[in-house]
C-alpha cells in the first residue's frame, strides 16, 4: 500500500511525539498533559545535550507488587546507561525520592535542599522558634529550607486541582534540579539556570506567614481580653 506524504509525516510526527514522551519524562500515570510534558522534554533535552546528564521524571499512582520505593529505583536504574538522575514520585504511597545512578552525580545538586518541606529560610526560622526543643534542634530544623516540591504539595486542593498541584509541585522540583546541575556544569539552559518556580512558591509563603500572622492577632487579642477581664474583675 503506497503511503501519500502527509500520512506519512503523521505517522513521523505521532512516533516522534511517542519516543520523546518516554525520554525525560519517562513515565507518569498520575498528570498526562501533554503542555506537563512537552516542558519537561524540552529541559531534560536541553540539560542532557548540554551536560551528558539524564533527568528522567517518573510519576507513578503505586509502586509496583509491594515494593519499596529503593527497591523500585534500583530496578528502574537498570535500564539507562547513561549517568542518570530519577525524580520519582508515587501517589498514592505518598512518597517522592531522587535516586542517582553513581552518587557522584549528588555532587552537582542539592539533594536534602529539594526534598525540604520548608520553602524559605525565613520560614524555617519561624518553624524553628515555635517548635525546637533544644539549641540543636534549633539550628536544624533553621537550617531546612529551600524545598521546592514538597510545599506545593502540601497545599490545599480539590477535584482536577490535585492534578494541576501535582504537575506545579513535580515540574518545579525537575526545574531546580535541572538548574542546579547545569549550574555545577558550568553551562546555561534555554529556560535560564535559576531555582525553580520561585515566583509559584511565592503564594505557598504568603499563605504560610499569614497563617502566623493570624495566630499572632488571635493570641493577642486573646491575652488582652483577659487582660481586660481580670481588670474588670478586681
Amino acid at each position: 500500500m503506497k503511503i501519500s506524504r502527509g500520512l506519512g509525516a503523521l505517522i513521523f510526527s505521532v512516533f516522534l511525539q511517542t519516543t520523546l514522551i518516554a525520554e525525560y519524562l519517562y513515565k507518569d500515570d498520575v498528570v498526562n498533559n501533554s503542555k506537563f510534558s512537552e516542558k519537561i522534554e524540552y529541559i531534560g533535552e536541553d540539560l542532557y545535550q548540554k551536560t551528558g546528564i539524564s533527568l528522567r521524571l517518573i510519576m507513578i499512582r503505586d509502586l509496583p507488587n509491594e515494593m519499596s520505593m529503593l527497591e523500585y529505583e534500583n530496578k528502574l536504574i537498570q535500564n539507562f546507561n547513561e549517568p542518570t538522575v530519577l525524580l520519582i514520585f508515587a501517589e498514592l504511597n505518598s512518597q517522592i525520592d531522587i535516586f542517582v545512578s553513581n552518587p557522584s552525580l549528588y555532587k552537582h545538586f542539592d539533594r536534602n535542599q529539594v526534598l525540604s518541606p520548608v520553602a524559605s529560610t525565613a520560614q524555617a526560622v519561624a518553624i524553628a522558634i515555635f517548635f525546637a526543643k533544644t539549641w540543636e534542634n534549633f539550628k536544624a530544623l533553621a537550617n531546612d529550607s529551600g524545598g521546592t516540591i514538597l510545599p506545593l504539595l502540601g497545599a490545599k486542593a480539590k477535584g482536577k486541582q490535585i492534578t494541576g498541584k501535582y504537575s506545579a509541585a513535580m515540574f518545579n522540583g525537575y526545574f531546580d534540579i535541572a538548574g542546579q546541575i547545569a549550574q555545577s556544569k558550568g553551562v546555561q539552559l534555554k529556560h535560564g539556570n535559576g531555582r525553580g518556580g520561585n515566583y509559584v512558591l511565592l503564594g505557598v509563603k504568603i499563605l504560610f506567614y499569614g497563617v502566623i500572622l493570624m495566630a499572632l492577632v488571635m493570641y493577642i487579642r486573646k491575652k488582652l481580653y483577659e487582660r481586660g477581664k481580670n481588670n474588670g474583675n478586681n
